[in-house]
Parts: structure tokens; C-alpha cells; sequence
């Protein structure tokens, strides 16, 4: 009988470390089934049933904005996605300006 433990990280073919909702849970101060919610919602993507670090980034951001701006689910979305947006304009301004 082969006897099975259960990782925290796995190795993606592309090489990167996912992680599991669980250790994302616990590092982000925060529970599976909130983390469940953002899947359902898309404010993480999730590969398969693990997660990219960026994700877990991401869901410490989320959180942060809901603890210190009270903002829902969907105002920090928006938040995240308009930061991001405007880091790859200031990118293509840069990169147009050399």
C-alpha cells in the first residue's frame, strides 16, 4: 500500500511552485471558503484546484483593501484591476519615451 502525503506546493510544467488554497489560506490570514468566493467570482484564477503566488499576492491584496478601505469584493477587484492596468501604461509610456 503506497502511502500518500499531502504537499503545499506542487511544480506547474512550466516550472513554477502553485500552492494549495489551504497554505493561501493560512499565509493570507484568510479561509478556504473566502478563497473559494473569489474563484467564483473571478477575482483569482485559479490552475486547477492550486494557486500561483501572484494569486496569493493578490488575495493579500484584496483583503487589505476590505480591512482598510471597507471596500466589497467587487471595489477592490476594480481597484487591483486599475492599478495593474495603469502599471503596463506607465510601462508603454517608458518604453516609448527611450
Amino acid at each position: 500500500m503506497t502511502e500518500f502525503s499531502l504537499s503545499t506546493t506542487v511544480i506547474s510544467q512550466e516550472g513554477d511552485r502553485l500552492y494549495t488554497f489551504e497554505y493561501a489560506a493560512l499565509v493570507t490570514e484568510t479561509s478556504t471558503i473566502a478563497i473559494e468566493q473569489f474563484v467564483q467570482v473571478g477575482l483569482i484564477e485559479p490552475i486547477g484546484s492550486m494557486l500561483h503566488a501572484r494569486e496569493i499576492a493578490r488575495i493579500a491584496q484584496i483583503q487589505r483593501l476590505r480591512q482598510d478601505l471597507g471596500l466589497n469584493l467587487v471595489g477592490a477587484a476594480m481597484v487591483l484591476d486599475m492599478a495593474q492596468e495603469i502599471a503596463q501604461l506607465r510601462a508603454r509610456l517608458k518604453a516609448l519615451q527611450s
